[in-house]
């Protein structure tokens, strides 16, 4: 004869372990990113025997520093660019205050700002080409 327990279970069909099997307390819980690091950790060390792996590392990383290289130098000539034309539209408002002086119809202070304006723009320009050459000259 069963149990009621075993009847139970027999009619459910929900049994997964004998009733008499011992329960575990504790289980060490290991988080998904651990075992994600331990994977990648794996992957990368048997990755690194392998010589196409490593060409291609290598390849990849001689492509990006000279894109990288290639792009710095065309922001430095874009912005070099950008600070002439600023350094520009303040000469020719440093030459409308300068008539405007002459003429008295303005203070000799905004004469002064906008040379100020127009050299301080002008070296901003200037000294970014002129980090272009000096990279240029590196490599």
């Amino acid at each position: 004869m069963r149990s009621t327990a075993q009847r139970f279970a027999f009619l459910c069909g929900c049994v997964i372990v004998a009733l008499g099997t011992v329960k575990i307390e504790a289980v060490s819980k290991v988080s998904s990113w651990r075992k994600a690091g331990i994977a990648a950790r794996v992957a990368r060390q048997q990755a690194g025997r392998s010589r196409t792996v490593n060409a291609v590392t290598g390849a990849v990383r001689t492509t990006a520093r000279s894109f990288g290289k290639a792009i710095h130098q065309l922001w430095l000539e874009v912005t070099g660019s950008v600070f002439l034309f600023m350094a520009l539209f303040g000469a020719i408002a440093s030459a409308r205050e300068y008539m405007k002086y002459t003429a008295g119809r303005t203070a000799p202070s905004h004469v002064a700002i906008a040379i100020c304006f127009t050299l301080a723009f002008g070296w901003f320009g200037i000294s970014s080409f002129l980090k272009v050459k000096r990279k240029g000259q590196r490599s």
